[in-house]
């Protein structure tokens, strides 16, 4: 049996007793519904506004833990400060630190976290590091001794130097752990530079074959990759064939850590809050810097243009100044003559944004001139580079020397004072010493621990 609607819903009136009924019914309905309408809307309202309150109570912590704790260093917007005088070289004299703009964003902050790093931090290395007889230990076992730390044979690695010492150094390091439950980090320890001397592996599809077919058999065989999606794995690459080596796995290249000199965000597989750049360090002896008033030349370069635009263009606008020394090919005099006697040294992309010229150039006390745009710097989260260097856009080379005689004579000389200081996160050692280039390249894993890993 079918009840008719009300007349105030159908609209309709049946007949005179019905439309009578009509005005009472809504009466009722605004007396009665509108009451217990507030009282479920006042009751939401209040329990979205508890929601809210303890919402922005959570989110509030968390972000102070996580400024407090993982990212004081990487803040861009800090307050320089001086360094503390036991973290300087000896031979720099309080007088002479009181007077420097500092090329640290924060020293103190940067300090306090280096100490905790060196202290806790562990990598768990992937055995294949230790076997020497397996077919391919050139490959993963690093080069002796003998041979990295000797300037003769050293000397030959060349450019790819940095790779090959940041896995020889790891290895005798404090920060190793055997236990992989204690490791913040995995290292995964092929050569892309020894690879590619290799001709079972010399071609870039092969390289790439080989590490994807590497990355699967670890996930198989150990369990650490799998718990982070290889977030918390990396590997070590100087060598340009790098970049491209992770593209047939995926996992690799968008999750796992490259340390790597040629670290510009301008390429595909480079993401610079994740992944971090190394230092690219021809070995050279430890020499004093020449003073400013034995440096007669304003700039120096030397080297091949076959490759770059830019370096084109600098030979074509400057190479017939007598007052720099710019060469297409080799100087006439040694490489590292021209370091020691030029104000300014340049740095100009060639293949790659990076160069041994920049840490060359800090090595001789020459002010470094970037001319390299979309190349994220070494240590950038720690070192202001622009207290030490000067950075000019590409296209802006026919200003080159304005520039230049442009920049005060007070800055310049707290600039060159500023390398003294820096000089030492640019060099390698064994064993590795605080603040070296080693050190300084753990310190960028340490800041990347636990923001990517996934519970275990």
């Amino acid at each position: 049996m079918h009840s008719s609607a009300p007349p105030y819903l159908s609209g309709r009136r049946k007949n005179n007793s019905t439309a009578g009924t009509t005005p009472l019914l809504i009466s009722q309905t605004l007396k009665s519904k509108p009451r217990k309408t507030n009282i479920c809307k006042l009751f939401a309202l209040l329990l979205l506004l508890l929601t809210l309150l303890l919402t922005k109570v959570v989110l509030t912590q968390l972000v102070e833990v996580r400024v407090r704790v993982r990212v004081r260093v990487s803040n861009p917007i800090l307050i320089n400060k001086t360094p503390k005088l036991q973290s300087l070289n000896s031979s720099t004299s309080p007088s002479n630190i009181k007077n420097l703009n500092s090329p640290y964003h924060d020293w103190d902050l940067f300090a306090a976290d280096y100490q905790e790093m060196q202290q806790n931090l562990k990598i768990f290395v992937y055995p294949e590091a230790y076997n020497t007889c397996s077919p391919f230990a050139k490959i993963f076992v690093p080069f002796p001794n003998s041979t990295l730390f000797n300037l003769i044979s050293s000397s030959k690695i060349g450019n790819y130097y940095s790779e090959h010492a940041f896995k020889a150094v790891l290895l005798q390091s404090s920060l190793i752990t055997t236990s992989p439950e204690l490791a913040h980090f995995f290292f995964m320890p092929f050569s892309i530079n020894a690879m590619r001397n290799d001709p079972r592996l010399h071609s870039e599809e092969a390289i790439e074959n080989f590490v994807a077919e590497y990355v699967k058999r670890i996930s198989c065989g150990f369990e650490y990759w799998n718990a982070s999606g290889g977030a918390d794995h990396f590997y070590a690459y100087c060598h340009s064939v790098g970049r491209e080596a992770a593209s047939k796995h995926r996992g690799l290249s968008n999750n796992a850590i490259q340390v790597t000199c040629s670290s510009t965000y301008f390429q595909r597989f480079f993401v610079a809050h994740k992944d971090i750049g190394l230092p690219q360090v021809w070995p050279r002896r430890l020499a004093d810097h020449k003073s400013i008033n034995a440096r007669p030349k304003l700039a120096f370069f030397a080297g091949r243009i076959q490759n770059s635009r830019v370096r084109h263009k600098l030979v074509a606008l400057w190479s017939n100044d007598t007052s720099m020394d710019i060469y297409s090919g080799n100087a006439p005099f040694p490489f590292e003559e021209g370091f020691k006697r030029s104000k300014y040294c340049l740095h100009l992309k060639g293949y790659e944004v990076n160069t041994a010229r920049i840490s060359d150039a800090i090595h001789y006390g020459c002010i470094p001139v970037l001319f390299s745009n979309y190349y994220d710097l070494p240590f950038a989260n720690v070192l202001d580079w622009s207290k030490f260097s000067i950075i000019i856009n590409e296209v802006d080379i026919a200003s080159l020397k304005t520039i230049l005689l442009s920049v005060p004579d007070e800055t310049y000389r707290s600039m060159y004072q500023n390398l003294k200081l820096v000089r030492r996160h640019f060099r390698w050692h064994e064993p590795p010493r605080s603040y070296d280039s080693f050190y300084m390249t753990a310190y960028q894993l340490w800041l990347r621990r636990g923001l990517q890993r996934l519970p275990r």
